[in-house]
C-alpha cells in the first residue's frame, strides 16, 4: 500500500511537473500562438529560381516498379480502426490490362497477419477478406484494367500503445511477406497523444512528391492523414504513356476521364516503405472520382482502402470518425451528399454528439476541398457545402480542418461564416505534396485575377458563389487584397506536422520541400490554443448562428494572461499534490 501511494503521487507530481516545463516553453519561445491573433495577413509568392512542377515518375522507376514475386505481398498498408484493433491491407498477384481483362479469384490466395509483441515471435494470426476490382472503359481502343488480390486483415484484441511485429500474406503457399511493425495509439485519454501526425494531400507521383515523402518520413510520423487526391492516375489515357498536367488541355477527344490504373498499384508500392510501418487515414477528392460506364465511380478509392467506417457508426466508407489518444478524428466526403437532409450529416451529427470532450479534448475534422481559400484556384468552389455543415461543426467547437485541392499552404486565423471568431477553427489547406498539376501561384485578390461566377464549378455538388455582405469585400465576389481570415500563404510544395502537446496546446509545423536539408528550418510554425473556459462555456449561452465576442486589440494581453493562468494553476496542483503527499506520508508512515 505504501509503495502503491507513493508511486502514484509520484506519478502526479511528474505530470504536473511536465506541464510547467511545457507552459515555461511556450512562453519563452519566440513560436506564435493562435492567442496572439488574429493576424494580419502574409503572402510569401512563388521563388522563381524553383520550377512550378515536374513530371510524373515513370512506371519503371525503382520506387514504382514490382519487386516482388508470384503471390508474395506487396503494397503492404496500415489504418486504424480503433486503440485496440488495426487494419494491415496488401495486394498480391498481377493486375491486368488490355481490351479483354478476366478477373482472379480473390480466393485463391489467402489473407493472413502473424503478429506478436516480440520479433521474430508471433502469438496470434488474423484472418481477413480479399477482393479484386475492374475499371472498365466500353469504348473503341481504351483499354480495361483488373486488380490484383487486395487483402485486408483487421488485428483485434491489441494493447494500447504497444509495438507490434507482423508478417502478411498466405502460409499455405507459402508466402509471407519480411516482418514490419507497427505501434497501437495510446488509449483515448486527455493526457495520451500521438507524438507526430503527419498531414498531406494532392500527393500524386512526380519527383516533387518524391521530395514531399522523404521529408515527411524524416520528421518520423506516428500518423499520416492524406486529404484527398493521392495518385493522380486521371491524368493519364488507360493506354498509359505520359500524364498530363492537364487531362482536357491534352486529350480534347476523350470519350470519359480516362485513368491509367497501374498508376495505383505504382503509387501503393512508392508509399509501402512508410505506410506499411505508419498507418494512414485517407479521405477521397475529386481525382478518385474516376468514372466507369454505367455510373460507376471510386472503384479504386473504395477497394483498395480499409477504413473505420463501421466502427464509426457510418455506413459509407466515403465519411467516418477515429480516436488517436486525446484526439477526435471526423473525416468527411465532399463529393458524396453533404446536405442536412442526408446520411452524411446525420451521420455527423450523430458522431459529434457522442464526442466526450473530457476524454479527446482535441477535435480535428479533414475533408478534400477546403471552404476558406484565397487563391484564384477553387475560389468559393464549395461553398455549398460550407453553408450546409459549417454551423454544425462550429457548434461543437471544431478545433483544426485540414484541407487539400489547392496546390499551395494557406493557414487561416480563427474563422466562422467569414467572420474572424476565437472560437471558429483554424482552417490549413495543405494541397501540395507535389503532383503533376503544379502549384497554384494566383491570389483571387491579385489583379485581374478574381475567377468569374462561371468558373469554379465544383465535379460534386450545386454552385453557391455569393458576393460578401459585410467586411472590406462587402458586394463583392473577391477582396482587393489578402483576406484578414487569411493568416499565411505561400505557394510552395510541402507537408505538415501536428504535435499535440496537451489538452490545450498543438504545435503546428509546415515544411517546404526546398528546406529539406536545411537545419531546423521550418516555412510557418505555430501553437494553436484551445480555449475551452471561453469557448465551451459559451457554447451553452450563446447563439450558435452569432460569432462570440473578441476585441483584438487585446489579443496580446489575453495569450499572456492564459498562459500565466495556466502556469498559476498547474503550480498550485503541482503544491499541493506535494502538501497531501506530505500529510499522508505523516498518517501512514508514523
Amino acid at each position: 500500500m505504501k509503495t502503491f501511494t507513493f508511486g502514484m503521487s509520484l506519478a502526479m507530481v511528474l505530470v504536473m511537473m511536465s506541464n510547467i516545463i511545457i507552459i515555461m516553453a511556450v512562453t519563452e519561445s519566440h513560436i506564435p500562438t493562435t492567442l496572439d491573433g488574429p493576424f494580419d495577413p502574409v503572402t510569401r509568392r512563388f521563388d522563381p529560381s524553383l520550377r512550378r512542377g515536374s513530371d510524373d515518375l515513370p512506371m519503371t522507376h525503382p520506387r514504382l516498379r514490382k519487386n516482388v514475386t508470384l503471390n508474395f505481398p506487396e503494397q503492404i498498408a496500415l489504418a486504424i480502426s480503433s486503440p485496440t484493433s488495426m487494419w494491415v491491407s496488401w495486394v498480391t498477384g498481377d493486375a491486368q490490362i488490355g481490351l479483354n481483362v478476366t478477373p482472379v479469384d480473390p480466393a485463391s490466395v489467402g489473407s493472413e497477419v502473424w503478429y506478436g509483441k516480440e520479433s521474430g515471435k508471433y502469438t496470434g494470426v488474423g484472418k481477413g477478406d480479399s477482393v479484386v476490382y475492374s475499371q472498365l472503359y466500353p469504348f473503341e481502343g481504351l483499354w480495361n484494367y483488373t486488380s490484383g488480390i487486395i487483402h485486408h486483415v483487421k488485428l483485434e484484441g491489441l494493447e494500447p500503445g504497444t509495438r507490434y511485429y507482423y508478417k502478411c500474406g498466405d502460409s499455405s503457399i507459402p508466402a509471407m511477406s519480411q516482418e514490419h511493425f507497427f505501434e497501437t495509439f495510446p488509449k483515448p485519454s486527455p493526457n495520451n497523444y500521438p507524438a507526430r501526425i503527419a498531414v498531406i494531400g494532392d500527393l500524386g507521383l512526380t519527383s516533387n512528391s518524391t521530395s514531399t515523402i522523404d521529408h515527411l518520413t524524416y520528421n518520423d510520423p506516428s500518423m499520416i492523414l492524406m486529404v484527398g487526391d493521392l495518385t493522380y492516375a486521371n491524368q493519364y489515357l488507360t493506354t498509359g504513356g505520359k500524364g498530363a498536367s492537364c487531362f482536357s488541355c491534352a486529350f480534347p477527344d476523350a470519350p470519359i476521364r480516362e485513368t491509367y490504373q497501374p498508376r495505383w498499384d505504382g503509387w501503393g508500392r512508392f508509399m509501402e516503405p512508410l505506410t506499411s510501418e505508419v498507418p494512414m487515414m485517407v479521405i477521397e477528392g475529386n481525382h478518385e472520382i474516376e468514372p466507369q460506364a454505367g455510373g460507376i465511380t471510386f472503384k479504386s478509392y473504395l477497394t483498395r482502402f480499409a477504413v473505420p467506417a463501421e466502427e464509426s457508426g457510418s455506413k459509407s466508407n466515403f465519411y467516418y470518425s477515429f480516436d488517436a489518444g486525446g484526439i477526435h478524428f471526423i473525416m468527411l466526403g465532399a463529393y458524396v451528399d453533404y446536405n442536412s437532409t442526408g446520411a452524411q450529416f446525420a451521420w455527423l451529427k450523430q458522431d459529434l454528439k457522442s464526442i466526450d470532450r473530457s476524454v479527446t479534448p482535441w477535435l480535428v475534422a479533414a475533408w478534400h476541398s477546403p471552404w476558406y481559400n484565397s487563391y484564384a484556384s477553387h475560389y468559393q468552389e464549395f461553398e455549398c457545402m460550407r453553408l450546409e455543415m459549417e454551423e454544425l461543426l462550429y457548434r461543437y467547437r471544431v478545433d483544426i480542418v485540414f484541407n487539400g485541392h489547392v496546390h499551395a499552404y494557406e493557414r487561416m486565423n480563427r474563422v466562422y461564416n467569414y467572420t474572424l471568431d476565437p472560437c471558429g477553427p483554424v482552417y490549413i489547406i495543405v494541397g501540395d505534396g507535389g503532383n503533376i498539376e503544379k502549384v497554384d501561384v494566383d491570389h483571387a485578390d491579385d489583379p485581374g485575377q478574381c475567377p468569374s461566377a462561371g468558373d469554379n464549378v465544383p465535379e460534386f455538388g450545386g454552385v453557391c458563389h455569393l458576393n460578401f455582405t459585410s467586411g472590406p469585400a462587402k458586394g463583392n465576389f473577391c477582396w482587393n487584397k489578402q483576406p484578414e481570415w487569411s493568416a499565411f500563404r505561400e505557394s510552395s510544395f510541402g507537408h505538415g506536422i501536428l504535435e499535440v502537446v496537451n489538452s490545450t496546446y498543438a504545435l503546428w509545423t509546415w515544411h517546404r520541400n526546398q528546406d529539406n536539408y536545411k537545419e531546423n528550418a521550418v516555412g510557418d510554425q505555430i501553437y494553436i490554443v484551445r480555449q475551452p473556459e471561453l469557448c465551451m462555456k459559451e457554447l451553452k449561452s450563446q447563439d450558435p448562428h452569432q460569432s462570440l465576442p473578441y476585441n483584438s486589440s487585446t489579443k496580446s494581453s489575453s495569450a499572456t494572461s492564459h498562459l500565466s493562468q495556466d502556469v498559476s494553476i498547474v503550480i498550485s496542483q503541482f503544491l499541493g499534490v506535494f502538501f497531501i503527499y506530505g500529510i499522508y506520508s505523516q498518517v501512514e508512515w508514523s
